[in-house]
């Protein structure tokens, strides 16, 4: 193959990449304007173009972010606000092949303050390899978006914030790697109707924020979501408070006007940001510091409340949750989840606080549906545990099922599967679990110690089921798998369809009555 074979024109300018005997790449390739100087805060818009072909075999930047870490950012990895760069993975040769791949978009998680589309564990190769040995090619493209402090903070009361800051640029980022896709994808060999936006935990939350975006109207057809955070998503007031901590931990005055706040170092927003990161869930439990603002524009409305309204784009979605999310949490010692009873209840005092409308079920109300089934935790610990992980992951995930699944089909999952390893440790099927099957990529060197009691062989069919229905979705059919019996059915309001990944793969009805009996249909959120 010659160089021209995989220098692809784009919209902005030719981009080359790099060669595979499978897989073509293409890395680093810029689908914004750099966000900064009179940038910094502003929402994304076009890059400058350019004329001869630039290269794109390694990564671009990524937003400044804390370390953390359970998050591989990579070998080599560079930090600059200079980061909204997109990466491509696609069948070797097909940009030259004139066929219509569907495209997989993937928007990572790191709750809204670390990670990237250049991490590892998100290498498209294994995906797209598969894609092609299961009859399913297809291609994935994955982006980065501005985080922590730089996508998400609220300058709104700020002297000349009007007219010098917007809201929600993490979110037109996004945005704008969306629109990238529908004007370049072809060229690569994907098809722009066929794009399938898919994240997990803050990815997850933009996802689902994504299907009442009117401005993502016709970017994509199909969504998936995983383990969305999707009730984490406030209204203005608490995101310029937050901005406020951000000021005061900065030194700076609480009526700092927009030029001194635009000149702050990137290195001291990144110090104060991760302060008021950790602070913001132990001043107000079951909130962060960090997300998507209904901001009466871009996002004009609560993402929950008008999907149940009726009002998000009538795409199908696949929607699920891991059965002990929260349990990631409770090892790290991490202030970012609510799972001690303490925390619950102050969390609950909160929400009743800010909205008296809304009725919190009574304690004995919801006892039935949190049994301290788990040996290494107290009862109290295990129901505590219980209602935050359903607060923030599966009542959202089962809330927005019964909504939009009336306007469009719907598949419920939850992940059970853990390796004898975690099942032992008291993680299980834990926060992020699911990524490395849904990827390709579990590590696989004597370091890893996700098989140190066994597991791999049944790792690796959880990973291929896994993958076929994922890469069905994407391609317009049914979410089954050639490797299980079962079949995973569209979610009704009725039977309540659901499937649960483990060891083998189970369709079941009803799974969520209960939780539903016990927390109804009303959403318990914070505004």
């Amino acid at each position: 193959m010659s160089d021209e074979a995989v220098t692809v024109e784009t919209s902005f300018g030719p981009v080359r990449g790099e060669r595979g005997a499978e897989v073509d790449v293409w890395r680093g390739v810029p689908f914004a304007a750099p966000p900064v100087g009179d940038l910094r805060w502003r929402r994304a818009r076009d890059p400058q173009p350019w004329t001869e072909p630039r290269e794109a075999t390694a990564f671009g930047h990524v937003c400044p972010q804390p370390a953390m870490p359970v998050i591989d950012l990579g070998p080599g990895t560079s930090q600059s606000e200079d980061c909204l760069y997109l990466n491509i993975w696609s069948p070797a040769g097909a940009a030259q092949s004139g066929a219509r791949r569907p495209v997989l978009v993937w928007i990572h998680g790191g709750a809204y303050i670390c990670g990237s589309g250049s991490q590892p564990l998100y290498d498209g190769t294994a995906l797209v390899r598969t894609s092609a040995e299961e009859g399913l090619p297809a291609m994935v493209v994955t982006i980065n978006y501005r985080m922590g402090a730089f996508g998400f903070a609220e300058w709104g009361d700020l002297p000349g914030a009007d007219r010098e800051f917007d809201s929600n640029c993490g979110i037109s980022d996004v945005l704008q790697a969306l629109r990238w896709v529908q004007a370049n994808i072809e060229r690569f060999g994907g098809d722009p109707d066929q794009v399938t936006v898919f994240g997990e935990s803050a990815g997850g939350g933009i996802v689902t924020t994504l299907l009442t975006v009117p401005a993502a109207k016709g970017l994509f057809a199909r969504a998936i979501a995983q383990s969305s955070p999707a009730t984490s998503i406030y209204d203005r007031e608490r995101g310029g408070r937050h901005s406020g901590m951000l000021l005061t931990e900065l030194g700076a005055p609480a009526d700092a006007t927009a030029e001194a706040v635009r000149r702050l170092p990137t290195q001291a927003l990144i110090s104060a940001g991760t302060r008021v990161f950790n602070q913001v869930p132990i001043t107000y439990p079951g909130t962060i510091a960090f997300t998507p603002a209904v901001d009466g524009d871009l996002v004009p409305r609560d993402p929950l409340s008008a999907i149940r309204d009726g009002e998000a784009h009538d795409v199908p979605l696949l929607i699920g949750t891991n059965r002990d999310e929260t349990s990631l949490f409770k090892w790290m010692k991490a202030p970012l989840m609510p799972v001690t009873q303490e925390q619950v209840d102050a969390m609950f005092e909160l929400i009743a606080q800010e909205q008296p409308e809304i009725a919190i079920p009574a304690d004995e109300a919801v006892a039935d549906a949190y049994p301290a089934t788990t040996r290494s935790l107290g009862k109290s610990s295990a129901k505590s545990m219980g209602i935050s992980r359903d607060l923030a992951f599966r009542m959202p995930a089962v809330w927005i099922a019964e909504a939009h699944s009336r306007r469009a089909p719907v598949y419920l999952y939850r992940y059970d599967w853990a390796t004898p390893l975690f099942r032992v440790l008291g993680v299980g099927a834990t926060h992020a679990t699911e990524l490395p099957y849904v990827w390709g990529n579990p590590a696989s060197t004597k370091l890893d110690i996700s098989y140190r009691l066994g597991g791999r062989r049944t790792g690796a069919k959880v990973q291929r089921r896994m993958q076929q229905r994922w890469l069905g979705f994407a391609a317009g059919r049914d979410p089954d798998s050639a490797e299980s019996p079962a079949r995973w059915r569209p979610y009704t309001t009725d039977d309540q369809h659901s499937l649960l990944i483990g060891a083998d793969d189970t369709a079941v009805t009803e799974l969520d009555r209960n939780l539903l009996r016990a927390w109804g249909a009303e959403v318990l959120s914070f505004r």
